[in-house]
């Protein structure tokens, strides 16, 4: 491989294209999996501070509040894997010219579309609280968390398109450094702005909102002073039209499944609420466990797509093949391992989040229901995953959107008009909408891409 080199003399590219698969796989998701976790920290120790400092209120404020910032962070995510799948792409057919311009280009649409974000993101706050049927004991709160913490999203944004051009080449394990760094200080403000200052539900919006710019900035720092084939150039900084469109053409479509299933999201949260700020903050907890749950399938997923992705580059599609099989069964085993232990101990798990015991006996309601069913969820992210790295977009773009916005918001209306309004009921849509894409996907995978190929590995 050639390039330009680290200052230690060492590349820090991965080559995915060659080497024992299962080895290529843990080695480039397992630091990714260790990051998505400690990323996942900044909002899951916002609510057990609020949760045990502030009050049940707060809790429900902040986990009410995930579904709208999911909306604009999905967006921008979207765009971030179209950006990974073309540059991993060009790195593995060692197109080393276009791969500059095209990191170039990705990182001066981060800079407009973070500017855009914050923007619209602060003004549909007060809308977007109205319209999920926020409870006035929830929304006075929810409004001040949720326009702090909007309004210094670009710190985000821009921290998860750069560590994405590292996952295109392969470098997972400065983005997590950064994160284990930032996260360790956002624990520290969070204490600090709320047991100590006696900020409330502000003080851990702030402490996320610095600890993003702080990862923001790392990267920035580490892109630019790197002298590896994806240094950033400020100079070089400008938008080429020719790949701004091959990156729209793959992000857009995730982009816009994603978007879509979180407004999707923001109707089951409105489902949620009509139970009280005791449901609500049950629904919390669970969904703060189950993001955690699914770190290891979002991990697995994204080494699908840039190991996908490189090895199309290289014209070796039956090892992309093998790949991607290897990638379900790891995340469908790793995942099942994780959601048995989350059953037996799910009390003690929702305690962590708040001592109130309907909030506890929600939260275990929800998570008993559910969490096996996460298993369907592997082959969800996985396949799509693999099918992004292939340049196929749309195909599981409107398999999830028919899944998790249709069936999804069908089954919702039905039970809820004509079965039974529960807790139970409206928590059971995830299954719903996750078996549904489990289906589809499988068929439309082996249909369309489990084809003999000529290509040898």
């Amino acid at each position: 491989m050639t390039g330009r080199l680290g200052a230690s003399g060492k590349t820090t590219v991965r080559d995915m294209t060659d080497g024992a698969i299962v080895k290529q796989i843990t080695l480039f998701a397992l630091p990714l999996m260790l990051g998505n976790i400690f990323q996942m920290l900044y909002n899951t120790v916002d609510s057990i501070v609020v949760g045990n400092f502030v009050g049940k209120q707060a809790l429900a404020a902040v986990g009410s509040t995930t579904m709208i910032v999911n909306m604009l962070v999905f967006f921008f995510n979207g765009f971030s894997t179209g950006a990974g799948v073309i540059i991993a792409n060009l790195f593995g057919a060692r197109k080393l010219e276009k791969l500059h311009r095209a990191i170039e280009t990705t990182m001066a649409a981060t800079f407009l579309l973070s500017a855009l974000f914050t923007l619209a993101g602060v003004a549909a706050v007060k809308p977007m609280l109205r319209f999920m049927a926020t409870p006035e004991d929830v929304f006075g709160e929810a409004t001040v968390y949720l326009q702090i913490y909007i309004g210094g999203i670009s710190g985000l944004l821009v921290y998860n398109m750069g560590s994405g051009i590292l996952r295109a080449v392969g470098d997972t394990m400065r983005p997590l450094y950064f994160l284990i760094l930032t996260s360790v200080v956002n624990i520290v403000l969070d204490l600090l702005f709320v047991v100590v200052l006696d900020w409330g539900i502000a003080g851990v919006a702030w402490a996320t909102i610095l600890s993003q710019f702080l990862s923001a900035a790392l990267t920035l720092r580490l892109l630019t002073r790197s002298r590896d084939i994806y240094r950033l150039t400020w100079g070089d900084l400008k938008i080429d039209r020719g790949i701004l469109g091959e990156i729209f053409a793959v992000g857009l479509p995730a982009g816009i499944q994603s978007v879509i299933t979180a407004f999707s999201n923001v109707f089951v949260q409105s489902y949620v609420n009509f139970f009280g700020s005791s449901c609500m903050a049950g629904w919390s907890c669970y969904n703060k466990l189950d993001q955690f749950v699914m770190l290891p399938m979002q991990s697995m997923a994204m080494a699908a797509t840039t190991f996908v992705s490189q090895n199309i580059g290289a014209g070796r599609q039956r090892r992309a093949d093998q790949g991607t099989v290897i990638t379900v069964s790891m995340s469908v085993g790793v995942t099942a391992v994780i959601v048995t232990l989350l059953c037996l101990f799910a009390a003690p798990a929702v305690r962590m989040f708040s001592p109130d015991q309907s909030v506890i006996d929600y939260g275990v309601l929800f998570i008993r229901a559910n969490c096996f069913f996460l298993l369907f969820n592997c082959v969800n992210h996985v396949l799509a995953g693999a099918l992004r790295g292939r340049g196929d977009s749309k195909g599981p773009m409107i398999i999830m959107l028919l899944a998790f916005v249709g069936i999804r918001q069908i089954y919702l209306f039905v039970v809820t008009r004509f079965v039974a309004n529960t807790p139970f009921l409206v928590g059971f849509g995830y299954p719903v909408g996750w078996t549904t894409c489990c289906v589809i996907e499988l068929t439309y995978f082996f249909l369309r891409w489990r084809k003999p190929k000529k290509a040898q590995i």
